[in-house]
């Protein structure tokens, strides 16, 4: 499956985006799909995750509250809304699909997508 990732762009702290990713050449609706990200000199890190009906989902205590993932099986898309950013959102953010229908450890991630970048300024 290919992932195509979308939404990121240079924002004010407070600020709201909302991040696309659109799956195509594969199977979508029976897998877990997630959201991570990597910001400079740091580690690839969680973000938020949901099953495969758009129930179980996951989220990093840091965003906990204001960010919320969703997807569309209809449309093979899954979305991360993120609201009050703060600079420390600042990242490269990557959609991922997961081998299995609930989320689970990186690990079990079986397709990448690239990243979009978010940059919060404050």
């Amino acid at each position: 499956v290919q992932l195509q990732a979308s939404g990121g762009g240079s924002v004010q702290a407070g600020d709201s985006l909302r991040l696309s990713c659109a799956a195509s050449g594969g199977t979508f609706g029976s897998y877990a799909m997630g959201w991570f990200r990597q910001a400079p000199g740091k580690d690839r890190e969680f973000v938020a995750a949901v099953g495969w009906s758009g129930g179980n989902t996951k989220y990093a205590d840091s965003v906990k509250g204001r960010f919320t993932i969703s997807r569309d099986n209809a449309k093979n898309t899954v979305t991360l809304q993120t609201n009050s950013l703060k600079a420390e959102d600042t990242a490269l953010y990557y959609c991922a699909r997961y081998a299995t229908p609930l989320p689970a450890s990186i690990n079990r991630i079986s397709s990448w997508g690239q990243g979009t970048l978010v940059t919060v300024s404050s």
